[in-house]
């Protein structure tokens, strides 16, 4: 889009002055935009635009014609930088904040601030890292009204060439999604058609390798004994763990590190899921009961943390938990894989396998997957169906028995 300041020669008042306009052009249209300024036609040089050194009052009438063009000046190269589109409708808009007013950058940093703000230090850390990803592929101060089709798959392909799997690259979809949506639903962005609605981000999801074992290995890893060297102490709280989580529903290591003494009341637990918040109270069974008893501190404080990870005196900040809590479960799956190929398993123990083997094995004793859902604190069943395999091999063998 181009632009000039020209003198309306067919316009003449009766102090004989014309008026100045800013005269548009755009693929082959024009608009014109009066500057409220007039001049008598021999103080103006067309060639120069501008007016002449003996115009009376020249150099206030130059200012406001100097402004003006520096407003509309900047307005393109906002919209620009936004990448979007530079039009009439664009430049002319009568609400430009709505069109202009949030980015990217903008959305992701509300949403990051709100989990801060709720001690959610984990997520926003996603968050943060979905945002560093976007703003590799393009500047993250492109407005979200400007997000398509086209978009989204410049970004597909741009994280496969990074080297990026199915679930990596449909976790940052999932972010970016829920950040445009969220936009929408408040009103700060108006779309025709939701691009993300064309783009199935559902589609990129790949059926992930099995990760539950089955209650013959966890007896093993109840039977295993450690022995001693340097890593006994982690290697021992990485058992005990990964068993109290299986013993628990499915308790995630986040969880069971924040569990205080103050949660467990006559041999039940009552807790709220970090993650989401939801109330969750179940008896302890005696396997787990007897590793409480086993890290129980005589004189203990009821706000004292059950587990050796955190210290309330030490960890009092949302981001020194999460920073202590990531570095304590690297050491823990770090022994954890030890285990695993101590007792011959062929996959890689972690502490997310108890949770998954928990819901599992209740799958297979026949008990219903609304029920393993609520155990496991989940929102609905759909989350409930990724930990579960839809088919056990064992149950097609059979099947495959009654064929003939």
């Amino acid at each position: 889009m181009t632009f000039k300041v020209i003198l309306r020669k067919d316009v003449i008042y009766k102090n004989n002055t014309s008026p100045l306009f800013l005269l548009f052009f755009h693929d082959g249209r024009k608009k014109s935009i009066g500057l409220g300024i007039s001049v008598a036609r021999k103080y103006w040089n067309a060639e120069a635009q501008k007016v002449t050194d003996d115009c009376p009052d020249r150099d206030n009438i130059q200012f406001q014609i100097t402004a003006k063009i520096k407003e509309y000046s900047k307005k393109i190269q906002r919209l620009e930088a936004l990448d979007i589109p530079v039009n009439f409708d664009t430049l002319f808009d009568a609400k430009p904040t709505r069109s202009v007013g949030i980015t990217i950058e903008d959305g992701f940093n509300a949403e990051i601030e709100r989990l801060e703000s709720l001690g959610k230090i984990n997520s926003a850390s996603k968050h943060k890292y979905a945002l560093q990803v976007l703003n590799g592929y393009k500047s993250v101060k492109t407005a979200l009204e400007a997000i398509d089709l086209d978009y989204l798959k410049g970004l597909e392909l741009y994280l496969r060439q990074r080297g990026n799997k199915d679930n990596s690259i449909a976790t940052r979809f999932a972010i970016f999604k829920a950040i445009y949506n969220k936009a929408v639903k408040e009103g700060k962005v108006t779309v025709k058609q939701n691009p993300f609605t064309l783009f199935q981000v559902g589609s990129l999801w790949a059926k992930t390798r099995k990760r539950a074992i089955d209650k013959d290995d966890i007896q093993r890893l109840i039977n295993l004994e450690i022995a001693e060297g340097y890593t006994t102490e982690y290697r021992r709280l990485a058992k005990d763990l990964f068993l109290f989580s299986y013993f628990t529903a499915g308790m995630n290591f986040g969880d069971i590190a924040r569990l205080r003494y103050k949660d467990i009341v006559k041999g039940r637990v009552n807790y709220s899921r970090h993650k989401t918040q939801k109330l969750l109270s179940f008896q302890l069974v005696p396997n787990a009961m007897r590793i409480i008893e086993k890290y129980s501190k005589a004189n203990h404080a009821q706000e004292d943390y059950i587990f050796p990870i955190l210290n309330r005196r030490e960890h009092t900040t949302p981001q020194q938990i999460f920073n202590r809590l990531h570095k304590v479960l690297r050491k823990v799956n770090r022994e954890l894989k030890t285990l695993g190929e101590q007792i011959g398993l062929g996959m890689p123990l972690t502490t997310y396998v108890a949770r998954h083997t928990f819901a599992t094995v209740l799958k297979r004793s026949g008990v219903n997957i609304a029920i393993i859902s609520e155990s496991l604190g989940h929102s609905d069943l759909s989350t409930t169906q990724i930990y579960l395999d839809s088919f056990e091999n064992s149950q097609i063998d059979a099947a495959m028995q009654n064929l003939l």
